[in-house]
């Protein structure tokens, strides 16, 4: 691959250009950057997914988790959030382009649910989030995939998002591997129950905060 993608500056033509004007070889220099071949020898990256986040059919978040600084303020990302609802809620696509970024998404009942990555990004591996994060959830919730049971179980839905993406890196994929994780996590110790109900109360509070906003 590397010898591919050496292979333009060793051209013929490159070659004769680099005998010519400073602005020949300006611009040969700015063709061979823009090369398409280029691109297909980019190193993938780890960090696939930018955001996760679940609305309302209002629009309105109920949990929402940003992995980078593209959206830096809680404004910005309840900007871009109804950008992304307004463009998606009345549609039957499963796909979405929207500043620069790849969005994949799908609905259920009064909530539907987003996976960010960047314009780049392998479509099949955000929507393979997306699906896992869905079967998590409906199995966690017993199929009664709506607002009013997710609420009911936010903390568990934290947890959920947490074993599938971290920090923009997808750990899981498999929603029975998740289901098993979360579970474990919460019968790990003697001391699990009440630091679960910490862990849960905390994110109530963030979520209470970020709606309050």
């Amino acid at each position: 691959m590397q010898r591919a993608e050496a292979r333009p500056r060793q051209h013929p033509e490159g070659a004769a250009l680099g005998g010519g004007s400073g602005g020949d070889r300006a611009a040969a220099a700015a063709a061979g950057a823009m090369d398409p071949t280029r691109l297909l020898f980019q190193e993938p990256s780890l960090y696939t997914v930018k955001a996760i986040f679940i609305l309302d059919n209002d629009g309105q978040r109920l949990l929402a988790k940003y992995y980078d600084d593209t959206f830096p303020s809680t404004k910005e990302q309840k900007t871009f959030e109804r950008s992304v609802f307004d463009k998606t809620h009345k549609t039957d696509s499963e796909i979405a382009f929207l500043e620069g970024l790849t969005i994949v998404y799908k609905s259920s009942i009064d909530l539907f649910f987003y996976v960010v990555g960047s314009s780049q990004e392998n479509e099949l591996m955000l929507v393979a989030v997306l699906t896992c994060l869905f079967d998590s959830l409906s199995h966690m919730l017993r199929k009664n995939v709506e607002k009013r049971s997710l609420l009911d179980n936010l903390d568990g839905v934290f947890l959920v998002v947490d074993e599938i993406v971290d920090g923009g890196v997808i750990l899981e994929s498999d929603p029975q591997q998740v289901i098993q994780k979360v579970n474990f996590r919460v019968d790990d110790s003697p001391l699990s129950e009440q630091s679960v109900a910490q862990v849960l109360q905390s994110a109530k509070e963030q979520i209470k905060w970020s709606l309050l906003k």
